[in-house]
């Protein structure tokens, strides 16, 4: 049941989709994988979205050099975990959403415990390997997983949906060599709330998702794109013909 005070905070958007689709939203738990720049827009909006429990994971300390992108974060907060500054901001944001946090470096022995029951995964991660553990995951339980990538002005996103779309592995299927991209700030921004959108529209399930579809943002020269996306037979992580 919503509150009284629920049914005012989200007003505008029950307008949209009904008291239905709030109750849908508070049940939700969301697992978000990264509390940086992607992760800031995602859990932001995520938790003023009224979405039930989050999930946050990372290993990670605010440095200076995050605070052009990472907008959960603050000056007077370099030096903390991550996940403690954006856990203080996302609970004084909405008291109303659940906000865990764990303080973990996100492996193939530690991924099931990590997303426990949760519904859902969203990658906010900056490298491919952590990447990959996050799509054998999702594929196991059969649950959505919700990519996004960013370097420069550019970003992508697509929506995973585990027997029905390509994975990670049939759109990516070699590691990327290990860097450290330049960003504009406003590059995880963007993409990050378009991840979040994703996620509200399918536990909505209302909308078109990026299903079989990658999304290209050009933030420098102001145009949107798509490639359209085949699963690979012999993926190795999910293919009938892979390992």
């Amino acid at each position: 049941m919503l509150t009284k005070d629920e049914v005012k905070r989200y007003e505008r958007q029950i307008s949209i989709f009904g008291e239905e689709g709030q109750r849908k939203l508070k049940k939700a738990k969301v697992f978000i994988a990264g509390a940086g720049g992607l992760g800031s827009s995602i859990s932001i909006y995520l938790t003023v979205a009224g979405i039930g429990k989050l999930r946050m994971v990372d290993n990670d300390i605010v440095a200076l050099e995050n605070l052009n992108r990472q907008i959960l974060h603050r000056d007077n907060d370099i030096g903390k975990k991550k996940l403690e500054s954006a856990e203080e901001k996302l609970k004084k944001m909405n008291s109303n959403v659940e906000v865990e946090v764990i303080f973990e470096t996100i492996n193939i022995g530690n991924i099931d415990e990590l997303v426990g029951d949760f519904d859902m995964i969203v990658d906010a991660m900056d490298n491919f390997a952590t990447r990959y553990v996050l799509n054998k995951t999702a594929l196991m339980r059969k649950i959505p997983l919700f990519h996004g990538a960013v370097h420069g002005f550019y970003g992508q996103a697509t929506t995973i949906i585990p027997g029905k779309t390509a994975c990670l592995r049939c759109i990516f299927p070699e590691v990327p060599p290990p860097t450290v991209p330049p960003v504009v700030g406003v590059t995880p921004g963007v993409v990050g709330c378009i991840q979040a959108t994703e996620v509200i529209k399918y536990i909505l399930g209302i909308g078109d998702l990026l299903e079989n579809r990658l999304l290209m943002w050009d933030g420098l020269n102001a145009v949107m794109d798509e490639v359209p996306l085949e699963k690979n037979p012999r993926c190795e992580d999910c293919g009938k013909e892979g390992g």
